[in-house]
């Protein structure tokens, strides 16, 4: 990734979008979008990553693909020491040729860290389709988060992102149907979601406590998201311009 201007301080929050190039769908298989997920936690770490998706033993090589590359259920998480956080990560979702990202700073120069070594998605990627180049484009945008309502706003937001796959221009259109949007989100596997209305998605990728605190129980959580969808309230706190 070209280096970045921007200087992102500790303790701060920030709304993170990292897109493809080219439209390119990032995420052809469900393994794809589980390596993803994987990264996300293996990657936010000062230390090494310590697992792989390569071939570790004969006994995974009947669940190899050409590439030589296994799949997650297959892959074991070498034991390690406990992770030294370069972000806590609010929020995520995965979305077909993009990703929003909620990250709160850890440490100096954290979120240009992760952000780093998170771009290493695109050597999983292009060896196992066999493609040359970049994956993303050579910035990813951000939003710095100010205020609480702010904050509600890209939570709310990055989690009603799969919207668009079943209402495309729902922002500017429209949802015929609330139920049927709010149904989708809530069953949408790749986002985190599901965990902050306490079904166990992927509870160990995210830091919720504090997101708890600003949008309240579950039922809370799942009421404000739903009214958001109903009213598209608060969309003009964040200049999305260009982000989206």
């Amino acid at each position: 990734m070209a280096e970045r201007k921007t200087q992102f301080a500790n303790g701060e929050v920030y709304h993170i979008v990292m897109r493809a190039i080219d439209g390119i769908e990032l995420f052809p298989d469900k393994q794809d979008y589980l390596r993803m997920i994987h990264d996300l936690f293996e990657f936010n770490d000062v230390n090494p990553a310590t697992s792989t998706f390569r071939v570790t033993s004969r006994r995974s090589r009947d669940n190899v693909t050409k590439q030589g590359f296994v799949t997650l259920s297959r892959i074991q998480i070498q034991e390690r020491k406990t992770r030294e956080l370069l972000v806590e990560i609010f929020a995520f979702c995965l979305m077909p040729n993009h990703v929003h990202l909620l990250l709160k700073q850890f440490r100096k120069n954290g979120i240009s860290k992760f952000m780093q070594k998170f771009g290493g998605y695109a050597l999983y990627y292009n060896g196992k389709y066999g493609r040359k180049g970049h994956l993303f484009q050579d910035k990813f945008k951000e939003v710095h988060i100010e205020d609480d309502r702010q904050l509600r706003t890209a939570f709310v937001y990055i989690h009603t992102n799969p919207v668009a796959l079943i209402f495309p221009g729902w922002k500017e259109k429209g949802i015929t149907s609330v139920k049927k949007a709010a149904t989708f989100i809530e069953k949408y596997r790749w986002s985190s979601y599901s965990d902050y209305l306490g079904k166990k998605n992927f509870p160990s990728v995210t830091s919720r406590e504090f997101m708890k605190q600003v949008m309240g129980e579950p039922k809370d959580c799942r009421d404000f998201v739903n009214d958001w969808l109903k009213f598209k309230r608060e969309l003009a706190d964040l200049d999305y311009v260009g982000i989206e």
